[in-house]
Formats: structure tokens, C-alpha cells, sequence
């Protein structure tokens, strides 16, 4: 008989990449009883019943009830284990990312390095690079983007991170993509000209990126925290 109250960590499927297992095991760890209970049952409805079924699928409401039941700071792995568990494709995250708030579209933005193996979520995150809301801005700057932005657009992503302020830390895979693009440094020139020349200072973000867009620069260092809740690319992968 299983206790409502079980420590043990339950498997998120039996497909789960590596990165998703450790983030449900450290989850586990950092929820309460009910918490987890409650994560269990959803994810094996999930699991179990991953279609629509009418106007909304069960897993959709257990993702907007993800906050509640978990706690604001744990609600984004919670939604990403969900969509894994769901096998959630780009049809259904774009529907969660329409429907959803702004804390359901962040979890949808990390969720895609684990279920969108092509571009077909791009415009997931070029709508999210459009808003103002630095926290979807730094979600939609994930391992995703690195993998399937063009360079034109992930150019313009990064030096949207540095008009809104969100850190460049959160670019994942940056001193890759940056080493000897000539035109990323001629646009964050050209910025820096512009915050000078209006006497503005010149955020040290945009010296750091600058100083990657050399051709002898190691593509080291940078590479974009994980999300949610790891270091490396591989949270983002969450």
C-alpha cells in the first residue's frame, strides 16, 4: 500500500533524459509530503491520460495548479516534469503557452530542450523575445534558442537581454555562438556608441559579450545556467 507521504523519488518515465531525472530527484528532496504526493499523482495521470480530452486535458490543469501545489519556486520543474510526462508536442506547448501565465509560458520556454527536438517551438520563443518580462526573456534564451535561432535573430536576442537588463550568464551557449561573429560585435558597438553618445554608461555585460566575439576567444566560460534549478545546459536541458 502506498503512503501518501513516500520519500522515495518516482521515475518521471521510463524515457526521461538524465537531466529531467535529477530534476525530479532534487525536487523530491526539496518538497514536502503533500507536495509530492500530489506531483506523483499528476504525473502519472499525465503519464496515463497525455491527450485532450474536451475543451482542456487533465495534465493542462494540474500545470496551472503546479504553483499552488508546489510552492512559486519549485512550481517551474514541476511544469516541465508534467510536459515530459504528458509527451506534450509543439502543438500542446503552444496551446499551454497561449492559454497560460506568464509563470506557465516560462516553464513551457525550459521545457522545450526535452520535447522539441527541431525549430518547430520557434516562435514560442521569438513571441517571448518580444515582450518586456525579463524572466521570459531569460527563459526563451535557453539551450533551445542556442540550438535553433538563426544568427540574425539570436544577435538580436542577445542584445535584447542587454537593453532589459536580463544577465548574459543566462544565454546559453554564448561564447560559442559569439567567437568571431563580427557582426554581433559590430552591433554591440554600435550600442555602446549610442548609451555614450547620450551620456549613458555602457553596461559590462556588453563588454563581456564583446570580448567572446573575438576570433581567439575560447569558447569557454558563459555557456547559459541551467533551468530550471541546475548549473551547466543541462537545467534548460531544462
Amino acid at each position: 500500500m502506498n503512503h501518501p507521504h513516500r520519500t522515495q523519488t518516482a521515475p518521471v518515465s521510463e524515457t526521461a533524459p538524465p537531466a529531467l531525472t535529477e530534476l525530479r530527484a532534487r525536487l523530491n528532496a526539496q518538497l514536502g509530503g503533500a507536495a509530492r504526493a500530489w506531483l506523483d499523482l499528476a504525473l502519472d495521470e499525465a503519464a496515463a491520460h497525455p491527450g485532450t480530452h474536451g475543451p482542456i486535458s487533465a495534465w493542462e490543469l494540474r500545470i496551472a495548479e503546479a504553483g499552488r501545489r508546489c510552492g512559486p519556486e519549485y512550481a517551474d520543474v514541476a511544469r516541465v516534469l508534467l510536459m515530459h510526462a504528458a509527451r506534450a508536442d509543439p502543438d500542446a506547448l503552444a496551446r499551454v503557452y497561449r492559454q497560460g501565465t506568464a509563470a506557465e509560458r516560462r516553464a513551457v520556454l525550459h521545457a522545450l530542450p526535452h520535447l522539441v527536438p527541431g525549430p518547430d517551438s520557434l516562435p514560442l520563443v521569438e513571441d517571448a523575445l518580444r515582450t518586456n518580462d525579463t524572466r521570459l526573456v531569460a527563459a526563451a534564451v535557453g539551450p533551445y534558442a542556442a540550438r535553433h535561432l538563426d544568427p540574425h535573430n539570436w544577435r538580436h536576442a542577445v542584445l535584447k537581454c542587454l537593453f532589459t537588463g536580463v544577465p548574459v550568464e543566462e544565454v546559453a551557449e554564448l561564447p560559442r555562438r559569439a567567437r568571431a561573429d563580427a557582426e554581433l560585435a559590430r552591433m554591440l558597438a554600435a550600442y555602446a556608441d549610442e548609451r555614450t553618445a547620450a551620456g549613458r554608461s555602457v553596461p559590462e555585460d556588453l563588454h563581456r559579450v564583446l570580448t567572446l566575439t573575438e576570433p581567439t576567444a575560447t569558447p569557454t566560460g558563459t555557456s547559459g545556467p541551467g533551468r530550471p534549478g541546475t548549473s551547466g545546459t543541462s537545467g534548460k536541458e531544462s
